[in-house]
């Protein structure tokens, strides 16, 4: 059996699904392991190590995906400019796919489709239980952690102003505010790495064991409680609230919105579009220099006008939709992504 491992081709991408570590195991395995020319650049991991470690590296993304029965990536399939191809045009019929695949955002719609038309088993490593026997699979639990991490790095550098409490022979400036929307793994991180830089928090979450969590951290909670039964889905996470509830949480937030600096926006419901909380009336009533950055993205958003994949001025707030944060840590995040699918592949062909 054929194991690929192709380049990422979608845009500020430099992660990779397998390094020279873990291909050894794939072999052991009993798998034959191809690996693109340079997909592991990004990472730090030359073509020489792959080779050192039973792979064998092949130049064309064609010949890779044409040959592999089995295809490991971290993102989506997308069109390859190079090839003038969707990637799941490439890939032989009836081929296992294993990837993260956000199949609820809508500009993944039509690529879902695509594989069903070609007969490609797709598992997706967004949608895996959290459950002990998947903790060492739990690839969403891992990128998770750098989002939280890197998204507070990225508002800090788009904020105009100090994060900390800043002491001058002038005067004291007072540390930036910010608002933490959804406290699961990447709210946790974000509120752990807000408190490192100094800032003043808030966070919110319809879950109790969240809001605890979050207290935990010294993060003071705000805005708003739903009923448990509403507000607790399978495996603790958020569950969709109804239409009223779901307006009653943007009243909470609106008062929020107005005193905060900075806004990270990680409200996600497992295998749906994520909730809408932040209307472009709501973003009219924040401050000037005020930045969002609405992780939640990737599967549609939290902010009704974040545009995926840019940043823009709006209403003086700076909204920043950037796609795939984990993508800009390469190292660390291919280390932790690379190890979780080798537990989810090694689980999948129990018997070699």
């Amino acid at each position: 059996m054929i194991l690929g491992i192709p380049k990422e081709i979608l845009a500020n991408e430099q992660r990779v699904a397998a390094l020279p570590e873990t291909v050894a195991e794939y072999v052991k395995m009993g798998f034959e392991v191809l690996v693109q020319s340079t997909a592991g650049d990004g990472a730090l991991r030359a073509d020489a190590e792959y080779s050192a470690s039973g792979a064998r590296i092949v130049g064309d993304a064609q010949a890779l995906f044409a040959a592999a029965d089995v295809i490991v990536k971290v993102k989506q399939p997308w069109f390859n400019k190079e090839t003038g191809q969707h990637e799941v045009e490439m890939m032989r019929p009836g081929a296992v796919l294993v990837s993260f695949l956000h199949p609820a955002a809508p500009p993944n719609h039509a690529m879902v489709e695509r594989l069903a038309a070609r007969s490609i088993t797709a598992l997706t490593m967004d949608d895996l239980p959290r459950i002990s026997r998947a903790q060492t699979m739990d690839a969403l639990t891992s990128m998770s952690t750098v989002t939280g991490y890197k998204s507070v790095l990225i508002a800090a550098n788009r904020f105009p102003k100090f994060v900390p409490t800043i002491g001058t022979a002038i005067g004291v400036i007072k540390a930036a505010r910010f608002l933490v929307v959804g406290v699961g793994v990447v709210g946790m991180q974000a509120i752990a790495a807000a408190k490192r830089l100094g800032g003043s928090i808030k966070a919110v979450d319809i879950r109790e064991e969240a809001r605890k969590a979050a207290d935990s951290l010294g993060a003071k909670i705000a805005g708003f409680e739903a009923p448990p039964d509403l507000a607790l889905g399978e495996g603790g996470y958020a569950r969709a609230l109804p239409p009223e509830w779901l307006a009653k949480e943007r009243q909470a937030l609106e008062p929020l919105l107005q005193e905060a600096d900075i806004v990270i926006l990680s409200a996600l419901v497992p295998g749906e579009v994520a909730p809408v909380l932040i209307t472009e009336d709501m973003l009219r009533t924040m401050k000037p220099g005020s930045v969002i950055v609405d992780v939640s993205i990737d599967q549609g958003g939290n902010c009704a006008v974040t545009e995926p994949g840019e940043e823009i001025l709006r209403h003086g707030v700076h909204l920043v939709g950037q796609w795939n944060i984990p993508g800009s840590m390469p190292v660390h995040a291919s280390w932790l992504y690379a190890h979780n699918v080798l537990h989810y592949v090694a689980n999948l062909f129990k018997h070699g």
